[in-house]
């Protein structure tokens, strides 16, 4: 049986921009036990939310109905090494993903940049890493299970309820809860990661010899600078040349994590020195390479805490958006403390992805937490949105329904079958009314 808390049970994100009291907490155990949660929630005339681990910087996961903890549910867990395919609970973490994959030889073809998320969370926003010739994360997505807002089982693939599969794999929570997820995988498989310093000019001189030369590649503006760290990783047989431990931690923890930090808080409390800091954190992160195994290479640690937006691009439109951010960040009334990561992904077919029927290049901006952030944002939404941007589901904007639905080709499909399976609206909340409609 499911575990309940009776009383009202408060909740934040990461980020702790975002906050709720729902006034029932469930924890399924089982599958039979998600429905009679979302039956009970029916039944009171409530709403209900499913919840992960809490990474999306919007309102997405905000309940303050009935909440489902997915965290203790339970399903079979398979793994089919010829198929290359595994079956997991949808409340499983990437990180216990991750090293599921790797005790049978298998790896995600592609991850983010963070493995804490829950996969019904990173599917349901649309998350993404970085590769020219790869989709998001709902690209790998052979077949899902969903409880509808009627407390039906449905089951989808490509070949079964295709409708709701292509609805449900970026669903934001909208059409069900998720709780089975199978996945394609591919054959575990070794990176060779290059960081280095340059130039924006020079890296905006030849964008395609950037992306299209290499498996992955990314960069970071430092706002105030001419300055970017470009990375790129690529598949190698051997993992021949290891980071050592020591630079691990020097690069990925102290630098990363604990010097930024603090520089974080000196500009919070000197704005005056961002631009300072931003160049002297340009230059602070030197070159190097190393091999890994893959999911070690793509996630890193984030214990600096910020809020972000991010936006997906046509690439065509990528230096035109820099150019214009650039010019936003100088006229601020504020400093940003925080660089401008520029990832890379392919076209897809599935309805609510940033990428459908397009490639994509994605400009995601960020501020340190407790410094003001909705001015800087809101510009860059403006010059995103007339560039034919899509803003990621999990990340902060101010779009709603109607911009959206010009946005999207299959928005009025995605609708539809929202209504069908949530005719009473059960997984409605705020973020939803905004970008979805009542």
């Amino acid at each position: 049986m499911a575990a309940m808390t009776g009383t009202t049970a408060t909740w934040s994100n990461w980020a702790g921009n975002q906050h709720s009291s729902a006034l029932l907490t469930v924890r399924p155990r089982s599958v039979s036990d998600v429905v009679e949660a979302v039956r009970q929630a029916a039944a009171a005339g409530r709403t209900v939310r499913a919840t992960g681990s809490g990474h999306s910087f919007t309102a997405t996961a905000v309940a303050d109905g009935h909440r489902i903890d997915l965290a203790e549910l339970e399903t079979d867990v398979t793994v089919d090494v010829a198929r290359r395919l595994v079956t997991v609970p949808a409340g499983m973490t990437l990180h216990t993903l991750n090293e599921l994959l790797a005790g049978h030889r298998l790896a995600m073809p592609n991850l983010g940049d963070i493995d804490a998320q829950t996969i019904a969370g990173a599917l349901s926003t649309g998350t993404h890493g970085t590769g020219a010739k790869l989709g998001c994360l709902s690209t790998f997505v052979a077949g899902l299970t969903l409880v509808t807002g009627t407390g039906e089982v449905l089951r989808c693939s490509a070949e079964e309820n295709r409708d709701v599969f292509d609805a449900a794999r970026v669903g934001l929570g909208a059409v069900g809860v998720l709780v089975e997820v199978t996945l394609r995988c591919v054959d575990a498989f070794v990176l060779r990661a290059h960081e280095r310093p340059a130039p924006l000019a020079e890296v905006l001189g030849d964008l395609p010899g950037l992306y299209e030369a290499h498996d992955h590649a990314e960069f970071y503006w430092f706002p105030y600078t001419d300055r970017v760290q470009v990375k790129t990783n690529d598949r190698v047989p051997a993992d021949d040349q290891p980071l050592p431990g020591w630079r691990g931690w020097l690069d990925d923890e102290f630098l990363s994590n604990t010097v930024f930090a603090g520089a974080c808080r000196l500009g919070r409390a000197v704005p005056a020195l961002a631009p300072t800091i931003s160049a002297v954190s340009a230059r602070a992160l030197t070159e190097r390479t190393y091999t890994g195994r893959s999911d070690q290479v793509f996630c890193t640690p984030r214990r600096v805490r910020f809020v972000e937006m991010e936006y997906g691009l046509p690439r065509e439109a990528l230096p035109t958006a820099l150019a214009e951010l650039r010019r936003i960040v100088d006229r601020l009334p504020f400093k940003v403390l925080f660089p401008v990561e520029v990832r890379f992904t392919a076209a897809d077919d599935i309805w609510l992805s940033h990428s459908y029927g397009r490639d994509s290049a994605y400009i995601a901006v960020h501020q340190y937490v407790g410094m003001p952030y909705e001015p800087y944002f809101r510009a860059f939404e403006q010059v995103a949105t007339e560039l034919g941007g899509r803003p990621h589901w999990g990340k902060l904007h101010w779009r709603d329904a109607e911009s959206l639905a010009t946005a999207y080709p299959r928005f009025t499909d995605f609708q539809s079958v929202r209504t069908r399976l949530d005719p009473h609206n059960l997984f409605q909340n705020p973020y939803l009314t905004q970008v979805l409609g009542s």
